[in-house]
Order: C-alpha cells, then sequence, then structure tokens
C-alpha cells in the first residue's frame, strides 16, 4: 500500500491583507479570482478548479501545498498509509488529510476529481469562458530549502509516493509523480523554508513579457532569467517579500521517458545553469537584509551581503 498522487493541486499562502493580496496575485500574475469569501480567496491560471489559495493571517508565509490523489488512490486508502508510516494528520471538513513533512512545510491531500470532457482538451482547444488576458498555464510545481535533505526524501519518496527525477551532487534533489520533469524539489540549505512555486508559461517571448509587466509594478528578479541543465527549462525568479518566497516563471520543461533513470549533475554553475551564472547568496535567504541586499544590488555595487544572523 502506498500514496499514488495524480498531480500538484494548488499552493497555499497566508497574506496580511486578504483584499489588496488577491487583487495583488490577480494583476500581477494574470490569476483569476474564482471564489472570495470573508478571509479567503481562490484563483486559477487556465481551466484549474483553483491553483492558489489565499487565507488571511497575521503572519505571511506558505501555508501547505496540496496534491491531488490519483484516480486508484482512495483518501481512506491514503490515511491507512499515513497510519503504517506513523505519520499524524487530521481530517478537513471536506474529508482531505492534513499533515506536515520532516521540514516543517504544511501539505494537504485531496480526493481526486474526474474531469469533464471539456476540461481535458487542451487549453486552445476550450471555448469555455477563457481567463482574461495574460496568465500563466499553470501551476507547475514547488520547491523548499530543507537542511535535512536526507530525512525530507525518503519522506516525499517512502510516504508520498514521489519518484526522483535527479539530483544536483548533494545540494538538491527533484521529483515527478508524471512525465513532467518535477513537480517538487528540495534544496539542502537551512534554515528550512518554502521557496517558491512555479508557474508554466507558454515560452520564452511571454516569459520577456511577463517580466517587463512585473518590473512596471516594482517586482525585481532574485535569479535568472535561467537556462536550467538539470529539466531544461528556461526560467526566471521573482522575488515576493510580502509572503516571503519567490515565484518561479518557467517554460520548456523536459519531459521524462517513463520508466526514468535519475541522473546526477555536478553541483555547479554549468549543472545549476547553462548560461554558467548561479545563484546570489540572497537568493536562499528571506531575512530583511538579504531582501533589502538583493532589491537595492548591493553585492553588485561593493557591499556584501551580512552573515544570516544566528
Amino acid at each position: 500500500m502506498s500514496i499514488r498522487l495524480h498531480d500538484l493541486h494548488h499552493a497555499c499562502l497566508r497574506v496580511l491583507d486578504i483584499d489588496e493580496a488577491t487583487a495583488r496575485w490577480s494583476v500581477q500574475f494574470g490569476l483569476e479570482v474564482v471564489a472570495k469569501e470573508p478571509g479567503r480567496s481562490l484563483l486559477r491560471a487556465d481551466s484549474e478548479d483553483y491553483c492558489l489559495e489565499l487565507v488571511q493571517d497575521a503572519e505571511p508565509d506558505h501555508d501547505h501545498s496540496a496534491w491531488e490523489l490519483a484516480a486508484d488512490c482512495s483518501l481512506e486508502e491514503a490515511a491507512k498509509h499515513l497510519d503504517a508510516c506513523n505519520v499524524s494528520y487530521s481530517r478537513e471538513p471536506d474529508g482531505s488529510l492534513r499533515f506536515s513533512d520532516p521540514s516543517g512545510r504544511g501539505l494537504q491531500l485531496l480526493a481526486h476529481r474526474e474531469r469533464s470532457a471539456i476540461e481535458l482538451w487542451p487549453d486552445a482547444g476550450r471555448r469555455n469562458e477563457p481567463p482574461f488576458g495574460m496568465h500563466p498555464r499553470r501551476l507547475g510545481h514547488v520547491n523548499i530549502l530543507a537542511p535535512n535533505i536526507a530525512e525530507t526524501t525518503a519522506f516525499y519518496t517512502d510516504v508520498m509516493g514521489m519518484h526522483v527525477s535527479d539530483k544536483l551532487g548533494e545540494a538538491g534533489i527533484w521529483f515527478h509523480v508524471h512525465p513532467e520533469h518535477h513537480q517538487m524539489a528540495i534544496v539542502g540549505k537551512g534554515p528550512a523554508h518554502f521557496h517558491h512555486i512555479a508557474f508554466d508559461i507558454v515560452d520564452w517571448g511571454q516569459l520577456r513579457v511577463f517580466l517587463d509587466h512585473l518590473g512596471r509594478h516594482g517586482r525585481w528578479l532574485g535569479w535568472g532569467p535561467v537556462h536550467h541543465n538539470l529539466a531544461r527549462n528556461l526560467c526566471a525568479y521573482v522575488r515576493i517579500p510580502e509572503e516571503n518566497l519567490f515565484v518561479e516563471l518557467y517554460c520548456d520543461m523536459e519531459i521524462l521517458r517513463l520508466p526514468h533513470t535519475p541522473r546526477e549533475w555536478a553541483d555547479d554553475a554549468f549543472g545549476s545553469n547553462t548560461w554558467g551564472v548561479l545563484p546570489p547568496r540572497s537568493y536562499f535567504r528571506f531575512d530583511e537584509a538579504a531582501v533589502h541586499s538583493e532589491r537595492h544590488q548591493l553585492e553588485a555595487q561593493g557591499t556584501p551581503l551580512p552573515p544570516l544572523a544566528d
């Protein structure tokens, strides 16, 4: 018995002001608001139920990542597997299961939902109320920082049923639940922190349009543009200090031929980025000093990033 996943369903973020955050994510990232109630909003990229949940809270941050179970794995089966793995969980009113990984990141398992015929068509083939204007195609993956990388890796393979796609030396590991290269990744750095959510966009041209649009809204890149050797995708990482995370915008992700044998890439500039530019140290930090240094390009001007306070 094991958990079998269909795909990443949504990410949930805690936000300080639900009205401000809902408008910001909608306008800046082209997400459509599909439901809004006091203290909670649901947004979608294209035609999914929703891919981003916002909940009002005094401490903005990542709340949980939700995974939809495969059609042949019920919530009861998933619960029994969690019991067998000695993972504590709670049941939500909708029957879904809530728990945490070893790094403290919140997780949710949702029951599989059968899609209607129109939902199974490619995006361009649908004629049912398309999202407005520029928008991502979908939420593609999530990434966390976890210093206990071996323990966290075992959790995502043995408990969550994910498969290893690739490794970057001892520095990181990527997982898949379907043929796209990864839906989850861990970078072995501390302190433990949720790092980014990633939206799939059409191509390099749309990436430029998105980044120009975000630049007009005062956003900046923590790293990028990048051409990852591992996974092959083109991408850029946009800092979101309001919720203490990054957003990756990516296209051209590698599609694996299953069954896939994991590869190990060298932990060097070429392994991370075909174009050879490694991320700045601020990319792995979320403290005020790092955000300030990155925002004002202080390292490029000769001012080193101060060490992370203990």
